[in-house]
C-alpha cells in the first residue's frame, strides 16, 4: 500500500509506516516529497499560493510545539481562510497560555498569553485563535488597511459577528494598540466582498470623497460601490472577480462581456460608470479624478 498521504507526510509517521531513511532520500529525489520543515513533507510539489504553504507549515510545525500549543495571528487567519494582504508569512505564529516560554526561530514565533477557552477554536484538527479572537489580534499588531482586510471577509463571511468582535476587544482592553483595533473594527464592513474592495473603501475615505453604499442593486444587478447622489458606479475589477462569477462550462470571456454588456446598460440608463484595478489602488489619485468628473456629470 502508498504510504504517502494527500498534502501533509510527517517523517514520523512514514517511519512508523515502514518507510525507511534511504527510501524518503529516494521519493524526494524523484519529487514525490518536498520538505515543508525538517521532518515535514508535502506529496508532490509545494503549492504556489503562499497561503496554502503557510498553511502546510502550520500543520508541520504543530507537532513540534508541544501540547497546549495554539495557533494565533497570520497563521490563524490562514487556518480560518480568510484572506490576508501584504502580510509576512514567514514563520508560523503560535501561542501557549503561559507567563513565559516565548521564543523566535527562523520557523516559529511563540508567543506566552492568555487564552479564555472560548478564545480557542478546532478547525481541521488544528488549535487556533476564534475568528474573533484572531481579528482582535491582528488589529493590533497590522496597519489598519492590512487589517481591515481579513475583518471585512469574516464579517462578509458570517464567520464573527461585530458583538464578538466587540467583546474580544473589550477583553484586551489594556493591551497595546488597542484603540486601533476599535478603528478597524468599527470601520469594517461585510458588504465588502474581497480585498480589493476593502482597499478601494479605504482609499475613497482617505481621498476624501463622499461614502459610498456598498453592493447597491442597480437594474437589476449589484454594484461594488454607489453614489446616489451623483448617479455613479464604482468597480473595481480584479481578475479573480471574473473566476468567482463563472459557472459550469463558462469561459472567463463569457464574464468579461457580460460585464460589458452590464455597464452598457448602466450608461443607456443615465448613470455613470467608473472602474479601477490593483495598481491603481497604489496610488488612487487618477481613479479619483475619473469619480469627480463622474460625479460633476452625474448631477447635471
Amino acid at each position: 500500500m502508498d504510504p504517502l498521504r494527500t498534502g501533509l507526510n510527517l517523517r514520523s509517521q512514514l517511519l512508523a509506516d515502514g518507510v525507511t531513511d534511504a527510501e524518503l532520500r529516494a521519493l524526494r529525489r524523484r519529487g514525490l516529497l518536498t520538505p515543508v520543515r525538517p521532518g515535514a513533507y508535502v506529496h508532490g510539489p509545494e503549492p504556489d499560493d503562499e497561503a496554502a504553504r503557510h498553511l502546510l507549515a502550520v500543520g508541520a510545525a504543530l507537532p513540534c510545539l508541544g501540547a497546549g500549543t495554539v495557533v494565533r495571528h497570520a497563521s490563524a487567519a490562514v487556518v480560518h481562510g480568510l484572506p490576508l494582504w501584504r502580510v509576512r508569512l514567514d514563520r508560523v505564529r503560535a501561542t501557549r497560555d503561559r507567563t513565559s516560554g516565548a521564543r523566535r526561530s527562523a520557523l516559529v514565533h511563540l508567543h506566552s498569553a492568555a487564552l479564555h477557552p472560548d478564545e480557542v477554536s478546532i478547525v481541521d484538527g488544528m488549535p487556533v485563535t476564534s475568528v474573533a479572537r484572531t481579528l482582535a489580534d491582528l488589529a493590533r499588531l497590522l496597519p489598519f488597511e492590512e487589517a481591515l482586510v481579513p475583518a471585512d471577509a469574516a464579517l462578509h463571511r458570517g464567520l464573527v459577528t461585530r458583538e464578538e468582535l466587540a467583546e474580544a476587544l473589550a477583553r484586551g482592553g489594556r493591551r497595546p494598540n488597542n484603540a486601533a483595533a476599535r478603528r478597524v473594527v468599527a470601520f469594517a464592513d461585510g458588504a465588502a466582498e474581497s480585498p480589493g474592495e476593502s482597499r478601494s473603501r479605504v482609499a475613497i475615505r482617505r481621498a476624501g470623497l463622499p461614502v459610498p453604499v456598498l453592493q447597491h442593486a442597480a437594474i437589476g444587478t449589484r454594484t461594488d460601490f454607489w453614489w446616489e447622489e451623483f448617479r455613479t458606479v464604482g468597480e473595481f475589477d480584479g481578475k479573480v472577480k471574473y473566476g468567482r462569477y463563472l459557472r459550469p462550462g463558462q469561459l472567463p470571456g463569457d464574464v468579461v462581456f457580460a460585464e460589458k454588456r452590464r455597464e452598457d446598460a448602466l450608461r443607456d440608463r443615465g448613470f455613470e460608470v467608473v472602474r479601477w484595478v490593483w495598481d491603481e489602488l497604489e496610488t488612487f489619485d487618477r481613479v479619483v479624478a475619473r469619480l469627480l468628473r463622474a460625479f460633476a456629470r452625474g448631477r447635471r
